[in-house]
Formats: structure tokens, sequence, C-alpha cells
């Protein structure tokens, strides 16, 4: 029976530790396995990860492909299996988005999409819906309306008027 007082590991599993310059008969003596002389042989030498030798690098050698496009609108993408326990009648917007945890951001634009099924009428305010969306929205007795995203709000201690510190 294997209990903690019989434990051992498989055979072979375990290695002696390797104990280098301990004289030329320990097969690891003189210079300890690292060959003779050169920037590897060293102390703390060894070139950087992707040096080849002076020759140009593969990283280099590569061509670049793509772009990162700066003018990418990110969307918050929302499905309808995600209103299956909302109850009948609820208007959802942005805020509500958010404080159900499905939408994250003060202002990433919100986008409806139709995966999933709806069986009770809810009120989407969004920025974009598919039609599969809304027709199945429909089909159950609720609306989308499409709503632009609010603009930025003025901090509190900026008067509307003039613009400057109250």
């Amino acid at each position: 029976m294997l209990t903690l007082s019989n434990l051992s590991p498989s055979p072979g599993s375990r290695h002696r530790r390797k104990r280098v310059g301990r004289g030329e008969s320990s097969g690891l003596g003189k210079t300890s396995g690292r060959g003779s002389k050169g920037q590897k042989s060293r102390s703390g030498g060894s070139p950087r990860p992707g040096f080849e030798g002076g020759q140009m690098p593969l990283q280099r050698r590569l061509p670049k492909r793509g772009f990162t496009n700066i003018f990418r609108k990110k969307w918050a993408v929302v499905n309808l299996f995600a209103f299956k326990d909302v109850e009948a009648g609820s208007v959802l917007d942005a805020q509500s988005l958010r404080a159900m945890r499905l939408v994250r951001g003060a202002r990433v634009p919100v986008r409806l999409l139709a995966k999933g099924e709806i069986d009770r009428a809810l009120t989407f305010r969004v920025q974009y819906a598919s039609e599969a969306a809304v027709k199945k929205v429909m089909a159950a007795g609720g609306s989308v309306e499409i709503v632009p995203l609010p603009k930025k709000v003025p901090s509190a201690d900026v008067t509307p008027e003039t613009g400057s510190e109250a």
C-alpha cells in the first residue's frame, strides 16, 4: 500500500547534480564542459536572444505584414442571449448595460446583434442594431431605438456658458 512514509520517485527520474571543475578525471574538469575560449566560455558571456553572430537575424530578414488602423471604431457587442433573465418591459441603454456588466467603458458605442433568442418585450436604446436583431426584438413585442453616442459631459467645476472655472 502506498503511504506517505514509503513514497519515492520513479527510477531514473532523478539525476545527480553535475559537479563541474573538480579535476580532469571527473570528465568535467579544466574548462567545465564549456569548450575552450570564446564568448560563451566566459562568465556572464552570452549573446542576446536572436543574435546570429553578426548575420542579419531572422526577425529582421522576414518582411513586415499588415498595419494597425488608428481610426478603428471600437464597439461593445451585445447579443440577445444575454437578456434571457431581464424582466419584460425593461429599458436597456448604455448605462443599464454597464450596470449589468455587459458593456465596459463610459463612452463606448453599443452594437446589438441577433445571436440567441428573445421571448419578452424589451426596449433597447443603442447606437447600432443589426436587421436580424431588430426583427427578433419586434417579434417579441419590444422596440429598438437608435440613439447617437452622448457628447462628453463637461466637468462640474467648469461653467457651460464661458468654459472658464467658476
